[in-house]
């Protein structure tokens, strides 16, 4: 019997690894990390960093075969935990193993990733980001991106309007003139979707504190359920991220933001001071899921809620739809919408179907869903990299 037990661990253990870029749009490129064991499971996550695939590469090939080495199926946390990212790259590959690790561990133990963990809910409120799908960036465009989401079952909405606002141009006091393209991209949203709809509203840290006023008080005349990222994401802006706050719920909207955060430890001075009501985790760049679990437990006791940042391919959704049916402290799920189809064929799944807003949990083993050797060569935005144990 110990022979018997033996031989089964050595079967589990990692015997190669793969990353994989895959060409979606000529804007987006998907990162994937499988993870291979000797008896044939393979265990997917997802690095996508836009723009960085090239940093990614060479940071993969320090780090992988460490995890070769010393990542263990049986305690997917320790690899992630012990090597703590010091950058965004970092925790890209770092976060990808890590996903590959747990997607294996759960099918090791027969049950759905959510089950794991131990579910809190079985279907999971989503909100449909236009933003990327909407090439032509005309109001009416907007609104036809938004249309096509209502169609599909969708009761909230997220878009990023405002192409024309920066830094640069708010610092010359011109940003109150260059955001008003983006309110009339907003107009014609919420008309689409109807009063009742949720609309989310993301600045991509393009404002500055004075113009983000302006911009709240115009938003909550079209009833913006939250404001996003404001303002760039440094310890000095936390003071007006909290003034900002403070003038958005007296206005009856949420400040929301930190999708771009590396552990808990960076979100927590954000947090401690009062400059968000939702925090936005990405699990592809939060540094695994023990730092995940660290960032719901600290928001529940801060009583703000968690919203994860999900704007890429479909193992990072199904990584997140996971965690969002496990979370204590949750508000909805992103879900980018509609910008290419190789997000379900990529996985040969319908992992997106809504229904009142809503999206089933994923029940098949480990992440539900796995990635197609076929489309991820046919699709290849370079040559496949490989790591042998």
């Amino acid at each position: 019997m110990v022979e018997e037990a033996e031989e089964s661990m050595n079967k589990r253990k990692l015997s190669h690894a793969e990353l994989h870029f895959v060409r979606v749009t000529p804007v987006t490129c998907w990162s994937f990390l499988r993870l291979y064991t000797h008896d044939g499971w393979i265990g997917d996550g997802e690095a996508t960093f836009f723009r960085k695939e090239n940093e990614q590469r060479s940071v993969a090939e320090r780090l992988i075969p460490m995890a070769l080495r010393e990542a263990s199926i049986e305690y997917p946390s320790e690899f992630a935990a012990q090597h703590g990212p010091s950058d965004r790259i970092e925790a890209s590959i770092i976060s990808a193993l890590d996903q590959a690790l747990w997607n294996l561990h759960a099918q090791s133990k027969g049950q759905p990733l959510a089950n794991v963990l131990g579910v809190q809910r079985e279907r999971i409120p989503v909100y449909a980001n236009i933003n990327r799908r909407t090439v032509s960036r005309t109001p009416v465009d907007f609104a036809s991106s938004a249309f096509a989401a209502v169609s599909e079952g969708h009761k909230a909405f997220k878009l990023a309007p405002f192409d024309e606002v920066s830094n640069e141009i708010c610092s010359q006091g011109d940003g109150v003139k260059a955001m008003q393209a983006g309110l009339d991209r907003i107009a014609a949203v919420r008309e689409t979707v109807g009063s009742e709809a949720r609309l989310m509203v993301d600045c991509h840290w393009r404002f500055d504190e004075e113009t983000a006023a302006v911009l709240n008080e115009a938003a909550a005349e079209y009833g913006v359920y939250w404001i996003e990222t404001p303002l760039p994401e440094v310890e000095a802006n936390i003071p007006a991220l909290v003034r900002l706050r403070k003038q958005c719920n007296a206005l009856g909207i949420r400040q929301a933001g930190l999708e771009t955060s590396v552990g808990w430890a960076s979100l927590l001075p954000y947090c401690e001071a009062g400059a968000y009501d939702v925090v936005m985790p990405d699990v592809k760049y939060i540094g695994g899921l023990h730092e995940l679990d660290k960032t719901v437990a600290g928001c529940r006791e801060l009583e703000l809620q968690v919203s994860p940042h999900n704007p890429s391919g479909p193992i990072c959704h199904a990584f997140s739809l996971h965690m969002s049916a496990a979370f204590t402290a949750f508000d909805m799920l992103e879900l980018q919408f509609d910008e290419s189809p190789l997000f379900e064929e990529l996985v040969n799944s319908t992992i997106l179907p809504v229904h009142n807003g809503t999206t089933a949990l994923l029940n098949e083993n480990g992440l539900g869903v796995s990635l197609l050797p076929r489309l991820l060569k046919q699709h290849a935005d370079r040559p496949v990299q490989i790591w042998k144990a």
